[in-house]
């Protein structure tokens, strides 16, 4: 069951936001190597190749519309070997994922749904089926901003399309499938609101049948929350918003994101706030802010965060070039009582919110074993002393001793209620334990 792969929030790293669509073989390894020696022993584990590792001539986050792909005699994307030599001889990505599990680590990659435009239009024949790509692409099932796909319609022979892929990456020895272009909502009106329900049951079907376990998860967002059911009987993870970036007013958002999804979360089914984009950024050119910067969130912001993807229990993917972490960055996912919350807390809710123009304070709070976890937000633009009263959640009459999680230092005990100072667009964030 699809369940037990991910009984906690999945941890690792993406190369979306450091490489783009240009990530290579040199570049994979690198962060691997990195997470292997300083992350792993904290739950990091997997490395996940995102979009076009198919697209020899990628340079940046930018696609080249309608250019070549790489891909074998069935239509089926295999990697371009000038970015991953060891790809060479048909290999595919079975020496990467290799090298990743040598140092105990998984390997991810991400998917377009559907099936190649080249290979629809060459009629490629699909292994193990008696029909070809052509008859079995959607014509007006596109994706509105990469031209790599068409969408699948829902027939015997693209199951037996989606089954050959996951075969394939099976052989590899894939452990984490992104898939794309399939979780959100608007961009599919033709049909109906949801119309890529029965890909993602494809895909499942595939998956369960490959003979290999693989975490699925499914993008972009946001997904509907209507959906909820059917998402957790087939995936993984599911993402709640578009792709989410170092601006305060994306991080401002999240908090009504999670609010509304707070009921769904845990049992290996785990709705996605989206990366880390933190650390060194954009590598290869501008994307949303300059080319090769450190994140343009503040500390304080930084902080707010990990603190809400965190008490959430949001999968947590980290977007920026691992081995340029300065010791800040590093100490943001190597802080053992902030994993032990991501790793088994339960029951996080929203508990408190008031704000006016999108300036105020928010409290949220989840339970642990023998405590609590209370995460004070402070979205106003200046530094701020806020009383959190948590009479809702604390025994009447007990005692708690209050640890500062982030900072790693006691405050005073309390009863009902916490006062702290939180900085302009910070958090604090708190294990309270009944005496």
């Amino acid at each position: 069951m699809h369940r037990e792969l991910a009984k906690t929030p999945p941890l690792g790293w993406n190369s979306w936001d450091c490489f783009g669509a240009a990530v290579n073989e040199k570049q994979l390894l690198e962060n691997a190597d990195y997470m292997a020696k300083y992350l792993k022993q904290y739950g990091w584990e997997y490395i996940v190749c995102d979009i076009q590792w198919y697209e020899p001539l990628a340079k940046s986050n930018d696609y080249n519309n309608f250019t070549e792909l790489n891909m074998d005699e069935y239509g089926r994307l295999i990697p371009a070997e000038n970015r991953f030599p060891s790809a060479a001889g048909g290999v595919g990505f079975k020496k990467i994922a290799d090298y990743c599990h040598d140092l105990g680590l998984k390997f991810g990659i991400h998917i377009m749904r559907g099936v190649p435009r080249g290979a629809v239009h060459a009629a490629l024949p699909i292994k193990g089926s008696k029909s070809n790509c052509r008859e079995i692409a959607h014509h007006f099932s596109v994706c509105s901003w990469n031209t790599d796909m068409y969408g699948c319609k829902n027939t015997e022979a693209a199951q037996e399309y989606y089954n050959s892929i996951f075969e394939l990456y099976a052989e590899w020895g894939v452990d984490y499938v992104k898939c794309d272009d399939i979780c959100v909502t608007e961009f599919r009106k033709w049909d109906n609101p949801y119309s890529a329900d029965y890909e993602i049951k494809m895909i499942r079907r595939a998956i369960d049948g490959c003979g290999r376990d693989m975490v699925l998860s499914l993008s972009p967002g946001p997904a509907g929350i209507e959906n909820a059911a059917h998402l957790a009987a087939n995936a993984n993870m599911w993402r709640l918003t578009g792709d989410f970036w170092d601006q305060w007013d994306k991080l401002h958002d999240m908090f009504s994101r999670c609010h509304l999804w707070q009921n769904e979360v845990g049992n290996g089914c785990w709705p996605d706030c989206d990366m880390l984009p933190l650390g060194r950024l954009a590598k290869n050119a501008p994307c949303h802010g300059e080319a090769n910067r450190y994140t343009n969130f503040t500390k304080p912001e930084q902080i707010t965060l990990m603190t809400l993807w965190g008490i959430f229990r949001s999968p947590l993917m980290f977007g920026g070039n691992m081995p340029e972490n300065d010791e800040w960055t590093l100490s943001l996912l190597t802080n053992s009582d902030y994993m032990e919350m991501h790793r088994s807390s339960f029951g996080a809710k929203q508990l408190y919110r008031d704000e006016k123009d999108g300036e105020g304070t928010i409290i949220w709070q989840s339970s642990g074993k023998e405590c609590k976890y209370v995460a004070v937000f402070n979205t106003a633009n200046e530094k701020r002393e806020i009383t959190a009263k948590l009479g809702e959640i604390l025994e009447d009459g007990a005692v708690y001793s209050v640890w500062d999680i982030w900072n790693q230092t006691y405050e005073p005990e309390i009863t009902r209620q916490l006062t702290v100072s939180v900085d302009a667009h910070g958090a604090r964030l708190f294990k309270l334990i009944k005496k």
